[in-house]
This record gives structure tokens, sequence and C-alpha cells, in this order.
């Protein structure tokens, strides 16, 4: 058991102290998780009034938990992270949760739940961790409803290159994909995705001038060649 144990933290890369703790403020609650939700949304087809299980992946501080209990009435919020320190972090923001919240320490390559029993599954900010990336969306599919809906919203290689987020972060570099290496992985999985359903926004804190130029009125950030992030809802074929 201790063998597998190990095995498993291996396939992770444990972030920095300092990502740890901004991943827990209103910053990244404001500026990136609420508007990738708020960009993912609108993409979701045939909208339900509710979604009663929903998989949290990464879920880290669980600063998402209301926000999805808010926008899609789940019955049950599972939030997974492989850091077990999540359990202590997580408290807060479990405790302004009227559903109820479930919380696993495990790697989303192996997620302890059964087959087609989540509704929807967020993974923001949180794939480009995984070391096991091809494992962890079969996963993904294995889990998820018939007509499940995957919103995944995620930083590119482009950006988790740049100087300051290597500066700043810890991931496992050699896994890192392009915006249309994600989308090919997504589908080939077996998910429907079509091209309406995709999003690549720029946002300020993504750019290698962090805004700068815009906030002083200055010619904006070029966007050329790989894009930065991708917002995309994708759903499992019935």
């Amino acid at each position: 058991m201790t063998g597998a144990t190990e095995i498993k933290k291996e396939s992770w890369v444990k972030e920095s102290a300092f990502g740890t703790w901004f991943t827990g403020t209103q910053i990244w609650a404001k500026y990136v998780l609420i508007k990738a939700l708020d960009d993912l949304e609108p993409m979701i087809r045939n909208r339900k009034q509710d979604y009663s299980v929903i998989l949290d992946v990464g879920c880290g501080h669980g600063l998402s938990f209301t926000m999805l209990e808010k926008k899609f009435k789940p019955k049950r919020i599972i939030g997974l992270d492989i850091d077990s320190m999540t359990q202590s972090r997580a408290q807060c923001n479990i405790a302004l949760c009227q559903c109820k919240i479930q919380l696993q320490n495990t790697n989303a390559s192996d997620i302890n739940l059964e087959n087609d029993s989540v509704d929807m599954l967020f993974c923001h900010q949180s794939f480009h961790h995984i070391v096991e990336q091809e494992q962890a969306m079969q996963e993904f599919f294995r889990i998820l409803k018939p007509e499940g809906v995957l919103l995944f919203s995620e930083s590119c290689r482009r950006y988790i290159n740049s100087f300051l987020i290597q500066l700043l972060f810890r991931h496992p570099m050699n896994v890192q994909k392009s915006d249309l290496e994600y989308i090919k992985l997504i589908r080939a999985t077996g998910f429907e995705l079509e091209e309406q359903n995709i999003s690549r926004p720029c946002p300020w804190w993504s750019r290698e001038d962090l805004g700068l130029l815009e906030l002083l009125h200055l010619p904006k950030y070029k966007e050329d060649g790989e894009e930065t992030m991708v917002n995309l809802v994708a759903f499992k074929p019935k």
C-alpha cells in the first residue's frame, strides 16, 4: 500500500507556497474563478435547472463550492484534490454551503467514484497540474453520466512556460499543452465538443505584460501565436 501511495504522489507536482496561498485569495476568486464560470455557463447546451452531483477537480480551498451551488443547484458537491491539506483549507468554504460537500483525497487519474455517477464535472486550472492527463480524461468520461457536462478551464503551454509563472508556481512542464492539443485530447476521449462551446479568453493576468499596457492606456497586448487560455464545455454522449 505504501508503494502504491508513493507512485500516486510522484504523478503530482506539489504547488509552490505562493501558489497555494494565492489560489485561496479573493483576487483568485474574483479575477480567475468567477470569470471562468461566467464564460463557461452560457456555453452549456440544454441547460438544466439543477445538476444533482458535481465533481470539482482540484478544489483546493473550496472557493468554487458556493459558486457552483448558486449556479447549478447541486444536492452534492464532491471536491477532489490530491493535496492532503485540502481538508483543513476548505473547511470555511464548506461551512458556507447548504448542499452536502464530500472531499476525496486522491489523484484525478484514479477517481474513487462509480461509472456514470456525476452530472457535471468542473476542472478549473487543475488539469495542467496532472501528469497522467490521458488517464485523468478517461476517468472524467467514465464517471460522467450520459449527457453529463464537462466544464474545462485551463491555462495553456504558452502561459505556463512564461518566466513569471515558472518563478511563482510549480507544474509538470513536460505535459503542458496548447489549446488545440487539449481540444484534441478531449475529443479523442469520446466527448462531444463543438466549436461554439470553445472560448479562448486572454484575461489581463494571462498576458505577458499582466495587462499593464492596457492599464496605462497604451497599445494593448498583441494576441498572436499560441493561446494562453482555453475554456470549453464538452458533453458525454447519450
